[in-house]
């Protein structure tokens, strides 16, 4: 007399991977990439340290600085303090953003992942997930040593703290700011697929078509200008707005993660439509 084993085949759906083990399988991948860590660190010394520099130029030139500028620097010390590292800061994570995605094209990595996990979009959602929160985490450290050094050193000419109205929520918004910005870049590394490209793409986005909207003429210029997300995105690292600033500083930042929803969706459906 023979039996029959049953055999229970399991469910596709139950097979697929859950999105708290994709996100710990983007951890592994992240952390183990030489050019994350790099630029991390390079995000926690240079951010201070430009800071330090600019705000100790700034000291040291007071005398010689007109008084609006001084009437602006006065006015806002912590949006002084904190936009002073911004440059490097978004070199930075605008390189690693491209990256992060982008150089798993560029070796074929990304083939794997995608054999690992053929649901496209929660694999790129658990790596821009895993990204922010990395890049939050490092820029908040690096907001807050920027703000102690650039108080410090502004302490006899434009005294601040964190307790004065709004200084908080831009220390923290600059951290914010930061990891939006490196999801933006994520969503372009991933639009493009090319690290060169995306790089590319990215910085003459940033550093580029900024100055270059400003010189179109009367309002068109001025309002385009401010609806661009590196434009409006940093105002959430002033503790008050600027008087010649059009959005406030959550506005800003709402413009920003409107820019980079529509790049991640785009991206998504490109990831859905073509070969890896």
């Amino acid at each position: 007399m023979s039996t029959v084993t049953a055999v229970t085949v399991a469910d596709p759906e139950t097979r697929q991977a859950g999105f708290g083990r994709l996100m710990q399988s983007e951890w592994t991948k992240i952390r183990s990439v030489r050019s994350t860590i790099w630029s991390l660190a390079l995000l926690l010394i240079l951010f201070p340290g430009f800071t330090a520099g600019l705000v100790a130029l700034a000291v040291s030139e007071w005398d010689n600085t007109s008084e609006a500028d001084l009437a602006l620097i006065v006015a806002d010390p912590a949006g002084v303090i904190l936009a002073s590292g911004f440059l490097v800061g978004q070199l930075a994570i605008c390189v690693l953003g491209v990256l992060v995605i982008a150089s798993e094209y560029s070796t074929g990595m990304i083939r794997a992942s995608l054999l690992a996990v053929p649901r496209r979009v929660p694999m790129l959602a658990a790596k821009a997930t895993v990204f922010s929160l990395l890049v939050l985490a490092v820029s908040v450290v690096a907001a807050f040593a920027s703000f102690f050094i650039g108080a410090a050193m502004l302490e006899e000419k434009a005294p601040v703290s964190l307790g004065d109205p709004g200084v908080f929520r831009a220390v923290v918004g600059s951290g914010l700011y930061l990891a939006v910005l490196g999801l933006f870049a994520l969503a372009i590394g991933a639009i493009f697929r090319h690290p060169a490209a995306g790089i590319t793409g990215v910085i003459a986005f940033v550093f580029v078509v900024a100055p270059m909207a400003q010189l179109l003429p009367g309002k068109l210029g001025e309002y385009l200008n401010a609806y661009l997300p590196t434009e409006a995105g940093p105002l959430i690292g002033q503790a008050v707005q600027g008087p010649d600033d059009l959005l406030s500083p959550w506005q800003g930042f709402g413009v920003l993660c409107l820019w980079t929803a529509a790049l991640l969706a785009l991206a998504a459906y490109l990831l859905k439509r073509r070969d890896a």
